[in-house]
């Protein structure tokens, strides 16, 4: 139960075989095609439901008024121990559920919830910004991680970086220490950094930002869409202010802030840790191209988190191969093309955190086997 590799179709023989090595997924030209892939799956996993795409959505905002509707009005009631330890139990049960609001809001901009693309951008745009998150300039980068993921050269968020281009005080951070702090600083400054300056994404040869409509990662028609989304995060800005103002500024961190710091958290977690793994490769341009990218990618078992982040933790190779498939397809899905994936079908029941540990541990750079194709690179961490 404990290994990082998994078999095609996890199974009680398969399981109780496992070991802690984490198993290679294989790298060769897959013996498939993507359409091929695709006929494996129930034509109806790729049909979107407005009705059924808003009750998951209604359901986690009800679920989120009442978890607001208890802290406001009893958690004050409590004595200083009791009301202290319902603070953190609000924060984190409210951080998971907003989780998942965010899910929704990102199938919104795969145009996973319905079939009208102007009913996907309200949404998501209203969920995101209610989330701090620029919905467009988020949507476009977004888009081109899915369009470029496992590729050295052009994937635009968790880039590896190469051996010799590992920063310099990467050996004296590379003990227990030192990876504690890195995993701290990632989950919680992690997703605003990287909005904000582009940390862990794509290179380019000057400043880059999702918030800035002249960014290179921005076409000039795609510009509008940023200022949009710019002026959906002011005004949700404005509001947080006039709360503040209102209320004070530590009721406005209590109830949203602390949060929105779990919502971006696991969220990063659910992200980084889909694409790094010991076992999964990344290419250059000579080897890379879209399907052997997106099978280099991890499915996850969170637990019961699964259900609350709507199973984008468990299916996540079904969603960078088809993207469009709304969330509650995407387990139908992944056990359609788990047979025809065999062995390129990666899933790891690690538990968490200690895969958060094995990751941050051997995860350090990239390179090519000596001996093995030169543009395939696998995860190292000999400093």
């Amino acid at each position: 139960m404990n290994a990082g590799g998994r078999t095609s179709v996890p199974s009680k023989t398969t399981e109780k075989s496992e070991t802690n090595v984490p198993r290679r997924v294989p790298h060769s030209k897959p013996p498939f095609t993507l359409s091929e892939v695709k006929k494996t799956i129930p034509p109806h996993c790729f049909k979107r439901s407005v009705l059924r795409s808003f009750s998951y959505l209604i359901y986690d905002l009800a679920i989120t008024s009442m978890f607001y509707y208890a802290a406001t009005t009893y958690i004050h009631l409590l004595p200083s121990p009791l009301s202290s330890l319902a603070w953190v139990l609000y924060w984190i049960c409210q951080g998971c559920i907003l989780t998942g609001v965010w899910v929704v809001a990102h199938e919104c901009g795969h145009h996973a919830f319905s079939d009208y693309q102007w009913l996907d951008d309200t949404v998501g745009l209203v969920l995101h910004s209610a989330l701090l998150v620029p919905y467009f300039s988020w949507k476009i980068s977004h888009r081109r991680h899915h369009a470029n993921t496992g590729s050295m050269e052009n994937d635009e968020v968790y880039v590896p970086q190469t051996q010799y281009r590992v920063r310099w005080y990467t050996k004296y951070v590379n003990n227990p220490p030192g990876r504690i702090l890195s995993v701290l600083i990632t989950l919680t400054l992690g997703f605003p950094m990287y909005l904000m300056f582009n940390v862990s994404g794509k290179k380019y040869d000057r400043f880059t930002s999702h918030y800035d409509p002249y960014s290179p990662l921005y076409s000039s028609r795609e510009r509008a869409q940023v200022c949009i989304s710019d002026a959906a995060i002011l005004a949700v800005g404005v509001v947080l202010y006039k709360l503040a103002a209102a209320k004070g500024l530590t009721w406005v961190l209590c109830i949203y802030g602390v949060p929105l710091l779990v919502v971006n958290g696991f969220f990063v977690l659910i992200t980084w840790i889909a694409h790094t793994h010991p076992g999964v490769p990344h290419y250059d341009s000579s080897e890379w191209n879209f399907l052997r990218g997106a099978l280099a990618t991890v499915d996850r078992d969170f637990g019961i988190l699964n259900k609350v982040f709507h199973e984008v933790t468990n299916t996540h190779v079904a969603h960078h191969l088809f993207s469009t498939i709304p969330h509650y397809h995407a387990m139908e899905a992944t056990k359609a093309i788990r047979p025809i994936l065999g062995d390129y079908y990666h899933y790891d029941r690690t538990p968490i955190l200690k895969a958060i540990w094995r990751e941050t541990k051997e995860c350090v750079y990239v390179e090519a086997d000596a001996g093995g194709e030169k543009g395939v690179l696998w995860f190292k961490n000999k400093l």
